[in-house]
């Protein structure tokens, strides 16, 4: 593959780790550098979240290595996957690590460059685009909008447990006037829901569930906090979704139409009254 402008980049060296972000899952939101990497990776440690077509851009003598946590599965914990990325680097390959979305957001990207640092191994971080922002932009919903909420909250959907994080102050989330944005919260929505509510947030405040977003699989349930635990099940949401709470989800229906996506037509899967 040849990528643009490829004299401009930095030089993948042997020994070293680029972490990127693969985006949220259309290989058209690559970066330069991210498409760079896999052209010319060694070895490709790749989680679960990176979308159909992406790996087909990899050199075709890189190792693919997937190292996916997935949710209910057996899946490899943390400190493997860091020893992986020092072991592969310290034989002189080029090491992409690729994450969906983007490496540093609720990505665990932090914790492996603390890793490589402390093995003293040369790394580049490669931002992506979060599903948070460039998912939901797929799906016809501006994350900001100055007449429906000047801020936006990515928050996490579960703690390692799997239920909710016990640090979240739900009072201040629920008078966040803009756009919560909840990530990798599908299995624990309908408490995600029951706590805004009680803090106070309406039980008609508008939300939209994205499953796949920015893929030709892409679909949108709009549901509000009092309802969408039942719509999740009667409309079957699938994983990968991203989860925005907020006004914002109003626009999808006034400008979606118009809005070309990736593989499909515009079309609103559900709203609850």
């Amino acid at each position: 593959m040849t990528v643009p402008f490829a004299a401009k980049l930095p030089v993948f060296e042997p020994g070293t780790v680029w972490l990127a972000g693969a985006g949220p899952g259309d290989p058209g939101l690559l970066t330069l550098l991210a498409a760079k990497a896999l052209a010319e990776a060694d070895a490709i440690v790749h989680d679960a979240l990176v979308g159909d077509g992406i790996l087909d851009m990899a050199n075709p003598g890189a190792e693919l290595i997937d190292l996916g946590k997935r949710a209910g599965r057996p899946s490899p914990k943390q400190e493997e996957i860091n020893a992986r990325l020092v072991e592969l680097a310290r034989r002189g390959l080029r090491v992409l690590r690729l994450k969906g979305g983007d490496p540093f957001v609720f990505g665990r990207g932090g914790e492996e460059c603390l890793a490589l640092a402390e093995a003293r191994i040369p790394f580049r971080v490669v931002p992506g685009v979060t599903s948070g922002i460039g998912g939901l932009a797929c799906a016809g919903i501006p994350v900001t909008h100055r007449g429906f909420g000047t801020t936006a909250t990515f928050v996490t959907g579960h703690d390692k447990a799997g239920g909710l994080p016990a640090d979240l102050d739900w009072d201040v989330l629920a008078r966040m006037p803009g756009a919560l944005v909840f990530y990798m919260a599908l299995g624990t929505m309908e408490a995600i829901a029951e706590r805004l509510v009680a803090a106070g947030k309406p039980a008609m405040t508008p939300i939209a569930i994205v499953s796949s977003a920015s893929t030709e699989a892409q679909s949108v349930i709009e549901t509000n906090l009092a309802h969408c635990a039942r719509d999740v099940v009667r409309l079957q949401a699938k994983r990968p979704a991203i989860i925005v709470v907020g006004e914002v989800v109003r626009l999808r229906g006034w400008i979606g139409e118009w809005q070309q996506t990736v593989g499909h037509q515009f079309s609103k899967t559900a709203v609850s009254a």
